[in-house]
């Protein structure tokens, strides 16, 4: 700016002054008038005392509110300069969208309202969405039951193909956490299912016997819907009395089965289909007893021991101490997945549904066991060689009788 023209703004200035009108500073907020409205700039009236222009980068609104300007409509911008190189403000509606933008969702959140978020990419931890023009994150663990990737295993990969289909895709969601300084969006699409199913859930009570269809099996358990639209899941512990090793043994996907509920936690229900069917381990000690041989089928093997089904209901377990009468590191080396083998119980406790079992008691018993049958052997042949002795003794020790003198008959001669 020249010297003439540097002039009049100071000017321009005082005379303002003068009238008790100030002009805006750097950083504040300001309403206006659209007088213009060009391809790369729109400008604005500033209450008839000066004229903004808002240009380039700056005229991006993440509020969308300033997407379709006309002459005539009245904007909030932030003053970014007080003079450009034409002597105008220069304004943004960038700074004043933003602030605006973030100040709706605040009021959002606080009021609780269902909004649209559409989804625009994927990665493992979840969402990346969009709310107006502001960006946000939907995690994985704020998906509803519909969406939620439940994956055997927990396979990432396998995670993020699934989420991959929820592209393009616009869920209802309400914000659960919001901060405009560190542009932080995190919105849930839980939340809303929790809402919508409140009502439902309140309904239902512990103790209750429900039946539904199984959704989804995963290695933890399986997922069973129920009622209007509910879901329940039935943990692994709770499948069968029991030990599973994969949920695909007991039931189907699409089988429909009952539960009891056991515990309600919020929207989350969970049930047990074992509650339902008879202990079968309040019986177990007319059927087994501490020392009596069994054959059992080597279910799994861990660094601890071996797990022994020794019928459909009842499992035990062979400690490694129990394996054998030498020290092992490993029960590998004793057996292997679906061997049968004969095992001794050691130890029954049903109120805990623990049978312990043991291979080492086994030689142990039989070593006793040949033992007492040396001993019992020779006891037995000792009394069968006493009588034999006995006698032999009586023989030896009995007098020899002396032999009788030969009789002779004398004849006397015949005279």
């Amino acid at each position: 700016m020249d010297t003439k023209n540097a002039a009049a703004s100071t000017d321009f200035k005082d005379l303002l002054q003068e009238y008790g009108v100030s002009l805006p500073k750097v950083g504040d907020m300001i309403e206006g008038t659209v007088v213009n409205v060009g391809k790369s700039e729109v400008q604005v009236d500033i209450n008839g005392i000066a004229t903004g222009v808002v240009r380039g980068f700056e005229l991006v609104d993440e509020s969308g509110e300033y997407s379709d300007l006309s002459v005539g409509d009245t904007v909030l911008a932030t003053v970014l300069d007080l003079e450009n190189e034409h002597g105008s403000i220069e304004l943004s509606f960038r700074s004043a969208g933003h602030k605006k933008a973030w100040d709706s969702l605040t009021v959002l959140m606080k009021s609780g309202e269902v909004i649209g978020a559409k989804i625009g990419e994927a990665n493992k931890g979840g969402l990346m969405v969009t709310v107006g023009k502001i960006q946000g994150f939907l995690p994985v663990s704020q998906l509803s039951p519909e969406h939620y990737p439940r994956i055997q295993g927990g396979d990432k990969n396998k995670i993020l193909e699934r989420l991959k289909t929820y592209v393009g895709d616009t869920f209802e969601v309400k914000i659960i956490d919001i901060n405009d300084e560190e542009e932080k969006l995190i919105v849930s699409e839980k939340a809303v299912w929790e809402e919508k199913q409140r009502d439902v859930i309140s309904s239902y009570k512990v103790g209750d016997t429900v039946e539904g269809a199984v959704t989804v099996i995963t290695d933890f358990g399986v997922f069973v819907e129920f009622g209007e639209g509910l879901e329940g899941l039935v943990h692994i512990s709770e499948l069968a009395w029991q030990r599973i090793e994969d949920p695909h043994d007991i039931v189907k996907r699409g089988q429909v089965i009952k539960a009891e509920i056991i515990k309600i936690e919020g929207s989350k229900i969970f049930l047990s289909m074992k509650k339902l069917i008879k202990d079968p381990w309040s019986g177990v000690t007319e059927r087994y007893s501490v020392g009596m041989r069994v054959k059992g089928k080597v279910l799994k093997i861990n660094s601890f021991g071996l797990f022994v089904e020794l019928d459909p209901d009842i499992h035990g377990l062979a400690h490694i101490s129990e394996l054998s009468n030498k020290s092992i590191s490993d029960p590998h080396d004793i057996a292997k997945i679906g061997d049968v083998l004969d095992f001794a119980i050691v130890s029954i406790k049903p109120e805990e549904h623990r049978l312990g079992l043991s291979i080492k008691a086994l030689s142990q018993s039989a070593k006793a066991g040949g033992e007492k049958a040396a001993t019992e052997k020779s006891a037995e042949e000792k009394a069968a060689k006493a009588p034999v002795e006995a006698r032999k003794e009586t023989i030896e020790e009995k007098p020899v009788a002396e032999e009788a003198p030969e009789k002779t008959t004398d004849t006397a001669p015949a005279e």
